[in-house]
């Protein structure tokens, strides 16, 4: 019987030695919470009462019989058509910004500080922006746009237009980033090499970097789908969820802290769990990931 050698032996333990602080801290914050909560969703525990009384799926019964909980989700459209423009900008000037550039550094900066800002006070910054006779009010006047106070904020077919173009300023440095990033690990030799065949800054970007950088624009597009579905900060801050700017999410926060519905709340974020999940599978159903070799 052949047995192996302790130091094989120690030699296979080691990677999982390293894993098992992150995988503790995964189960602790992350699995258990999710279990406590799908637990939750089929009682009617108030968030307060030391009881919780099992109902079965009465909470989801609920859920799916009151159109308003769905209606919200048009919202998102919103949200979706601001990732898809912000994902566009931080595409182009992340192109852009790839290849030599004056100020580039700069502008990199510039581009990716809105995304260190923190959410709450982008908020209230946005506020003051969007205010009647406010700053936007104010520079659209200077230019001839309109010299009227318009409630960016307070007219339900400009609030979700003004509250997503905040997103698309707020989120629009990471997707430069990453693309980027994604950009730069490009071997140089591939553009040298199209620059000699006179390939224009055009055909560079469709036959190299789009290729080159599939997999970071899909994972983007996930990114973006589901925190569509999920926005909370920038809408919650701004409005509260008013003149048609609730989200599931604040819808969801509502339920939980101002009603004490906890286990309808919990329920509710099972199935925006699910509808993200079924969402994303989509889509890498639609785009999957495919081996790209750069020659």
């Amino acid at each position: 019987m052949r047995t192996r050698p302790p130091g094989a032996r120690a030699s296979a333990l080691t990677p999982w030695l390293y894993l098992l602080v992150p995988l503790a801290l995964l189960v602790t914050f992350t699995f258990i919470p999710v279990g406590n909560m799908l637990w939750y969703s089929f009682t009617s525990w108030d968030g307060l009462d030391q009881q919780k009384e099992f109902i079965g799926v009465d909470n989801y019964v609920e859920i799916f019989t009151r159109p308003e909980f769905f209606q919200v989700f048009f919202v998102s459209l919103y949200y979706i058509g601001a990732s898809v423009v912000q994902m566009g900008l931080a595409l182009y000037f992340a192109t852009i910004l790839s290849f030599k550039t004056r100020f580039r550094n700069f502008f990199k900066g510039v581009l990716f500080f809105p995304y260190l800002i923190n959410g709450v006070a982008i908020g209230f910054v946005f506020l003051y922006l969007f205010q009647p006779g406010g700053t936007l009010d104010t520079a659209l006047a200077a230019v001839g746009l309109g010299d009227e106070e318009r409630f960016w904020l307070g007219d339900a077919e400009l609030v979700n237009w003004s509250l997503a173009a905040t997103s698309i300023w707020r989120y629009m440095g990471l997707n430069f980033v990453l693309f980027l990033g994604a950009i730069q690990s490009i071997p140089g030799e591939l553009y040298e090499a199209a620059e000699l065949d006179g390939a224009s800054r055009w055909q560079q970007f469709r036959y190299i970097i789009a290729p080159g950088i599939k997999r970071i624009i899909s994972l983007s597009f996930i990114l973006a789908i589901s925190g569509s579905l999920a926005v909370f900060e920038i809408p919650y801050i701004m409005t509260g969820g008013a003149n048609g700017s609730e989200t599931f999410v604040i819808q969801t926060v509502q339920m939980a802290f101002e009603f004490r519905q906890v286990g309808l709340a919990s329920a509710m974020a099972v199935v925006l769990l699910v509808i993200v999940l079924v969402t994303t599978w989509i889509q890498r159903r639609v785009v999957p990931d495919e081996k790209v070799t750069l020659t």
